[in-house]
């Protein structure tokens, strides 16, 4: 998700060392390599499609890993965060290991923050954002600006462990950040983060996702992505005809959404207005590049393309194939 500040710090902090007790006492059995393959990097899902940890899906209710049932003090720590959350892990990255620069694209990316927790970490990590780096301290309670490039260097012989969470937030998250600290920037008067002990927090009241992903992607919320785009980019004339190619699209689905709604019936016509917008736009939107450094078109493809309406007869019951 796009954020106005590189980092912004959440005013509260964890007590990493009973946080570390519990992932410790899990043992190696449930770390997982990377879904991309990184090197030095493994995981330990908490929040999984179906509670599988071999799901690395995101179509679909997220439910509680066995290994996060047996950490309450990460279970609390998931529901302070007053959010709905969507895939959690546990990231490891080993000593003298990296997480290379990227963008987090897509559109379960362009709807979502990660909310950082370290729990075993060394200040010499650093955590790179756009042109901005901080240490996230053990304790700290973290979100970045996932739209920046950004990348995360472990220099030291000693593994690094972040809670990460995924969440499109929700009334008491953002209130969280809007009291948060911001980086580059100045902490609010009076700023601290305070601590959330063991105990401090009901488990019960953590908020899980049921929903993702559109059956049929509403033209408002089309414009609104499609407006993010085109804001990241620089005036030329081939943005100019990307955005009246994209206008024209934007008010063909508005008619069909008028008349269709997300029923069914309407899918094969939404799909036909969809490629045709593809179509049309990639000669030009091709030659546009963002400020992050990510192509225009390929912004566009992965945050509306390939969500806009379901696909037919993709894999599970919420119409989409498994990432």
């Amino acid at each position: 998700m796009k954020l106005p500040h590189p980092f912004i710090q959440l005013p509260m902090r964890y007590d990493a060392g009973a946080l570390a007790a519990e992932i410790q006492a899990l043992g190696e059995g449930p770390w997982r390599p990377h879904p991309a393959g990184f090197p030095g990097n493994s995981m330990l899902p908490l929040l999984a499609l179906r509670g599988d940890a071999a799901d690395e899906g995101y179509a679909g209710p997220m439910l509680p890993t066995p290994e996060l049932g047996r950490c309450p003090y990460l279970m609390e720590t998931l529901a302070s965060f007053g959010a709905t959350l969507g895939r959690t892990r546990l990231m490891r990255l080993a000593g003298q290991a990296e997480v290379t620069r990227h963008v987090d694209q897509g559109y379960y990316w362009a709807e979502r923050v990660r909310i950082h927790v370290p729990i075993t970490t060394q200040p010499t990590v650093r955590f790179e954002c756009g042109a901005d780096a901080i240490n996230m301290a053990e304790g700290d309670c973290w979100i970045f600006d996932t739209w920046r490039q950004h990348r995360v260097i472990n220099d030291a012989t000693r593994e690094r462990i972040h809670l990460v969470a995924d969440t499109v937030g929700g009334g008491a998250f953002w209130d969280l950040v809007a009291r948060g600290r911001p980086v580059p920037g100045e902490a609010p008067p009076g700023w601290e983060a305070r601590l959330v002990a063991p105990g401090a927090t009901d488990p019960s009241t953590l908020a899980l996702e049921t929903t993702n992903l559109p059956e049929v992607m509403s033209p408002w919320e089309i414009e609104s992505h499609l407006r993010l785009v085109f804001g990241e980019a620089d005036p030329q004339p081939h943005l100019e005809a990307a955005m009246a190619t994209a206008n024209r699209f934007v008010l063909a689905w508005k008619g069909l959404w008028a008349r269709y709604g997300t029923a069914r019936a309407g899918h094969a016509a939404y799909r036909e207005a969809l490629q045709s917008f593809l179509d049309a736009l990639q000669p030009d939107a091709v030659r546009v590049s963002l400020r992050n450094g990510v192509n225009c078109n390929s912004a566009i493809v992965t945050i509306v393309g390939k969500v806009a309406v379901a696909s037919p007869g993709a894999a599970g019951d919420d119409g989409y194939a498994r990432p």
